[in-house]
């Protein structure tokens, strides 16, 4: 079953609506990083329904769980639910500048391991680079790909190489790993110079997890780096995030941010940070935001109407990563 299109969003209210006209389900629930809830069935419409106090987003990403009589359980396809405050970004309908895309196999003795960077290269010459972490899920589901074509075609920043970077062992990698940080500074990126032709420091992009690493190299590493997107990091504090303690690398990145939050100065360089308005990570991103910028970073830190997922990540590339190129790569 999938959810009804009777389902909507108004300035105060969201509701949540299954049809099932001849009562073949036993309950329904919605799931969601947002809102959640048990719908309740109306004999009169032969519809599930739930209403509930808009939450301060302008999309929800939710499933059904379908409870069926003999005890099977099901759930619906991911559906989500825009509300007429929401704005696709316009560059997603935006023609890309030609490019060319090849790969580049990167071994990486630091972590035992190898990977194979995916590289788009604008037509024409530039020493500029954009190396992003999460780089099959950032062009999939983040567009990040068709962001660089779309908007250096548009003439929105300037030309730049855009470098994927697959996760490897994610959990590992990305959890303020010093060997991982170490791998990405004396082996990826002198890689990517050398077949770029550029010595040129990099701007670093990622998300969650892999906002938490792309932080920890520049700090490890400052001489790499020009500057930092990073969407809704995943910078566990202690005070906030004991909801993460069963995560195997909790104490290396509460150490870590720890000294990020006691330093008193750093090696700062332009950095755009986004958070979701009802994410977990919003008290820890906002206490590393305050900390950056009292160690001298050029901080801008926006909260966005949305959730931790990729959706939301895209439609905040334009204004701050855009903004972050334009004055980086000036």
């Amino acid at each position: 079953m999938e959810p009804s299109a009777g389902s909507w969003c108004g300035t105060t209210e969201v509701c949540f609506r299954l049809r099932d006209p001849e009562r073949r389900l036993t309950s329904v629930r919605l799931e969601s990083a947002v809102v959640h809830g048990d719908l309740t069935f109306l004999e009169d419409t032969g519809t599930w329904e739930l209403r509930l106090p808009r939450p301060p987003v302008h999309r929800i990403e939710y499933k059904l769980a379908l409870g069926h009589a003999d005890g099977g359980p099901d759930t619906s396809d991911d559906a989500v639910l825009c509300c007429p405050d929401y704005r696709e970004p316009g560059w997603v309908h935006l023609p890309g500048t030609a490019g060319q895309w090849r790969d580049l196999y990167l071994p990486l003795p630091a972590v035992r391991s190898e990977m194979a960077a995916r590289i788009w290269s604008p037509a024409e010459p530039t020493d500029r680079v954009l190396v992003a972490h999460d780089g099959p899920d950032f062009h999939r589901y983040g567009e990040l790909g068709h962001y660089t074509a779309a908007m250096i075609g548009a003439g929105r920043v300037p030309p730049y190489h855009l470098v994927l970077l697959p996760p490897g062992d994610r959990l590992e990698w990305y959890s303020a790993s010093p060997a991982y940080a170490r791998a990405l500074a004396r082996d990826v990126l002198p890689a990517i110079a050398a077949e770029l032709g550029t010595d040129r420091p990099v701007v670093g992009a990622g998300a969650s997890l892999g906002a938490l690493a792309m932080l920890h190299a520049q700090r490890r590493h400052p001489e790499r780096f020009a500057g930092l997107l990073l969407h809704s990091g995943s910078f566990f504090r202690p005070r906030h995030d004991r909801q993460e303690s069963g995560f195997r690398r909790y104490l290396r990145i509460v150490r870590f941010t720890g000294r990020v939050v006691r330093d008193r100065d750093a090696p700062g360089v332009p950095i755009a940070m986004t958070c979701g308005t009802v994410e977990e990570n919003l008290a820890n991103n906002r206490e590393i935001a305050r900390a950056l910028q009292d160690q001298g970073y050029p901080v801008t830190f926006a909260e966005v109407p949305d959730a931790h997922n990729w959706t939301a990540w895209r439609d905040t590339l334009d204004p701050h990563l855009t903004a972050l190129l334009q004055k980086v790569f000036k």
